[in-house]
């Protein structure tokens, strides 16, 4: 969707020429969100202004939807082109209403439609139209402003979208609500974009892709698993950080690091327990009820060494996580309940295995060329 082909930018200063961007290439594909990253002066800001010739280009090719934009108006262009910035932009005189349709208006749309398409849009960013529509942006909290300001990007529909640090001026707290409300809306959207930011927690959650820049050039880019599990040098790594490893577990879900390891029921005997956990090489088995729903478990050491049902000897599971949640979501559960392992369960809580320690570090370890290792057990679990 949209492609940069040697993309360069010099800005002629009294000092001497500077090269902001040099012959920059890449393709960012329809529906998937490009993070640019680095440090301050890396020249991402700079390419992505010239994506709607903020700022002029000195040489290469940039082509959206197959088409040069060259060859397009550059007012034309810029309509097609939703926009965000850090700063938000806001229009203080106009109501929030008004704010969202500056674009549909100046393409001439119906008011009726452009109003009616501006309420959708707020409510798609969570701010209810009956109360904001008429409220002027002093009215609103930074977080609120930068939410009307995403509602106006997309107000025309555009198939392009620019976001130059978007979030990066709201709290910690606003700003994780709003990435996520974004992310949310781009599963229905599916627009193509591209992202400006500083932050690389940022990029790993928001981006398809991240193009990583130093000094002008485009140093690596790739998806935000293979950026951190194989960065290309060591101003990648060092950029990245050496919590690299930590950063790849938002990255996977729950679901691909899960174990099968047998249920059983509150009548199923402990003998019967101890041959399938000794036939499968488990410590422990998850009792589930008549449902499928996780109702404790039972350990082998319990099952090896007293007699009866399981029921009269399960112990309590401390916490199960969601089979769609992602790795951080597990291990921060792991640690607040001292545990090693954890049962995993869908929407309904019907079980569907379990994730371990050793299983994430075992799959992370795949990736970076240590498939040879043996995929472990489940390991013991504190009882009651």
């Amino acid at each position: 969707m949209i492609k940069l082909d040697n993309l360069t930018k010099i800005f002629n200063t009294p000092s001497g020429p500077i090269v902001a961007a040099e012959n920059v290439s890449m393709d960012v594909p329809e529906g998937e969100i490009c993070i640019l990253l680095g440090p301050s002066g890396c020249g991402k800001t700079t390419a992505l202004k010239m994506v709607n010739r903020l700022i002029p280009k000195t040489s290469g090719k940039i082509f959206i939807g197959g088409k040069d934009t060259d060859g397009i108006d550059v007012t034309e262009l810029r309509r097609n082109i939703g926009y965000v910035i850090q700063q938000i932009g806001l229009f203080p005189n106009m109501t929030v209403v008004d704010n969202v349709c500056v674009v549909p208006d100046l393409l001439g749309w119906d008011r009726r439609k452009s109003r009616t398409r501006a309420k959708e849009l707020l409510e798609l960013v969570n701010l209810d139209p009956a109360i904001f529509v008429d409220r002027f942006p002093k009215e609103l909290s930074g977080g609120q402003q930068q939410r009307v300001g995403v509602a106006r990007a997309l107000a025309a529909d555009p198939p392009v979208m620019l976001m130059d640090e978007p979030f990066g001026a709201i709290d910690p707290i606003n700003r994780e609500v709003i990435q996520d409300e974004f992310l949310k809306m781009q599963k229905t959207l599916r627009k193509t974009i591209m992202f400006v930011s500083h932050d690389i927690d940022e990029a790993v959650k928001m981006g398809d892709k991240i193009a990583i820049f130093r000094a002008g050039r485009l140093v690596q880019y790739d998806s935000p698993d293979n950026v951190l599990a194989h960065p290309k040098d060591s101003f990648v790594a060092d950029f990245v950080g050496s919590d690299r490893t930590l950063k790849r577990l938002r990255l996977i879900s729950v679901a691909e690091a899960m174990l099968k390891v047998p249920a059983v029921t509150a009548e199923t005997a402990l003998e019967e327990v101890t041959a399938i956990l000794r036939d499968g090489g488990h410590e422990a088995a998850i009792v589930v009820d008549a449902d499928g729903r996780t109702d404790g478990f039972v350990s082998s050491e319990i099952a090896e060494s007293r007699r009866g049902l399981v029921g009269d000897h399960r112990s309590r599971l401390p916490a199960t996580v969601d089979v769609d949640a992602d790795l951080r979501t597990a291990v921060s559960l792991m640690f607040t309940h001292d545990i090693g392992w954890l049962a995993c369960t869908d929407g309904e809580g019907r079980y569907k295995g379990i994730v371990t320690q050793p299983g994430i570090t075992h799959l992370l370890g795949r990736t970076y060329g240590a498939s040879s290792r043996r995929a472990p057990t489940a390991p013991a679990m504190a009882t009651d």
